[in-house]
Formats: structure tokens, C-alpha cells, sequence
């Protein structure tokens, strides 16, 4: 299935837009299937979305049948300003109805192996067989200015056998030790939706749709689901050279 590119026009547009995803896809999930599995991004672009998905959103999603999982998070422990279970925690999670223990973070206090190691035993409870982890109904992820995307880094292997690894990942001056899921868990979801905002990533935005650079090169090229869909969402910052126009909001459309 083709990936779809939606540009809107700011970061407050495009988390609109993925907190409509969201909820449509745990409602669908919900009657479907009796519950949502969510893989939830980190870092700076996802805050707003957290925020709306907590209210705006909020009544919307039955966070009861919700569980939420990571696609990657640092080696630090839950309550660090770097973790990105304590971000999502603090803007979201504590925020709505869902029970503890549907929420599955990453043992991130743990030595990195132990963490790798009981991660794959939480998505294994939920795998869908044959696979050894769950199809999950949407994962959210973000992109790099480098192209990584969870913690998937530039030149690092491609073909993961694991679901869950650990990696070393150097970005922005900033090394870290993290766990990360991997493109056979990713690639086995519903539904995969991409956030990227900002300048700074405009060109590389541009090159993930451009066969001449290779998987190796840019890991979020190793997202292709194989029987799910593929959601990019841009500000027009980040999506200045796909030559895309803006999906118009309700109000430009002239709708009420």
C-alpha cells in the first residue's frame, strides 16, 4: 500500500490531525477487536498531540480497552526529564482513564539487556501468532533530521531478526543507550503514522521518497508495513520541498 503525505500547515494543525487518527482508530479497534494497541512516540513533536488526546480527545477514546506500548525510549529511569514514558505520562496518561496496567513502558531502570529481555516478554502477551509480538493497531513515530526514526539510526543493521533491541544512538550531540523496537514489529502494524515538523527536516523528508538513497542510509525508509497503511503527517516547514499542498482545516474550508 502507497504511503499517503498530508501537510498541514503547523505543528497545532498536524497534531489535530493525528488525534483524528487516533480516535477513529481506536474506536474501530475497540469494536473490532475488543481493544487498541498503540505504540507511542517520543521527543518534542508529539507534546501537543498528548495534550489534545488528553482533552479535546479525550471523551472520544475508551481508555479503558486501550493499551499503550513504546516504539523506543532511553536508558534512563521513568521520572528522567529524557524519558519518553515520563513525558507521555505527564501530559496524557495521568491525565485519562486508563488502567496501569495497560500501560507497558519500557523497564528503562533496568541494565540494558534485562530491559530488551522483558520487553519482548510483554509483546510476546500480546502477540498476534504466528508472530511472536503484537500487530499493533497503530504505531505513531517521528523522524530525525538524520533519518532515524524509534532507534533505528543511520548505517545500523537492517535486516533485525529480534523485535526489541538495544542500541547506542548519537544524535544531535546527544549519545544515549536505548531499547528499540524493530522494523519486523513496525512493519507488522495496522497502521503506521509518521510526525515530522520543522525546517530541519525538510530535506531529508524529501529523500525518503527518493529511491536513489538506500535503507541503510535512512532507517525510516524501512517502515513498509505489510499489510497496513503508511500516514505521513508534515508541517509546511518539514514538507517544504515535496512540492505538496496543505490540507485546508475545517475553518478554510469553509466548513463549520
Amino acid at each position: 500500500m502507497n504511503p499517503q503525505i498530508r501537510v498541514s500547515k503547523d505543528l497545532e494543525t498536524l497534531s489535530v490531525a493525528a488525534a483524528e487518527i487516533f480516535a477513529a482508530a481506536a474506536s474501530q479497534s475497540i469494536a473490532e477487536r475488543g481493544r487498541f494497541l498503540a505504540a507511542l512516540n517520543g521527543g518534542g513533536t508529539p507534546q501537543r498531540l498528548f495534550q489534545l488526546l488528553a482533552s479535546d480527545f479525550s471523551a472520544r477514546v475508551d481508555w479503558t480497552r486501550v493499551h499503550v506500548f513504546w516504539g523506543d525510549e532511553r536508558m534512563v529511569p521513568p521520572d528522567d526529564p529524557e524519558s519518553s514514558y515520563g513525558l507521555a505520562r505527564t501530559l496524557l496518561l495521568d491525565r485519562v482513564a486508563i488502567p496501569k496496567d495497560n500501560v507497558h513502558r519500557v523497564h528503562s531502570e533496568l541494565d540494558a539487556g534485562a530491559a530488551v529481555a522483558d520487553y519482548s516478554r510483554v509483546l510476546k502477551r500480546f502477540a498476534s501468532p504466528p508472530l511472536d509480538w503484537p500487530r499493533f493497531d497503530l504505531v505513531l513515530l517521528g523522524m530525525g533530521e538524520d533519518g532515524h526514526t524509534a532507534s533505528l539510526f543511520p548505517n545500523s543493521p537492517v535486516d533485525a531478526s529480534a523485535p526489541v533491541l538495544a542500541t547506542t544512538g548519537r544524535y544531535q550531540g546527544r549519545p544515549a543507550q536505548r531499547v528499540t523496537l524493530t522494523p519486523i514489529v513496525f512493519n507488522a502494524a495496522r497502521q503506521v503514522v509518521f510526525m515530522v515538523s520543522g525546517a530541519g527536516k525538510a530535506e531529508m523528508l524529501k529523500r525518503v521518497f527518493d529511491n536513489r538513497y538506500s535503507m541503510e542510509e535512512i532507517p525510516a525508509k524501512r517502515i513498509q508495513p505489510i499489510d497496513g497503511q503508511v500516514i505521513w503527517l508534515a508541517d509546511e516547514a518539514a514538507g517544504a520541498d515535496l512540492a505538496l499542498t496543505p490540507n485546508p482545516s475545517p475553518d478554510e474550508r469553509g466548513e463549520q
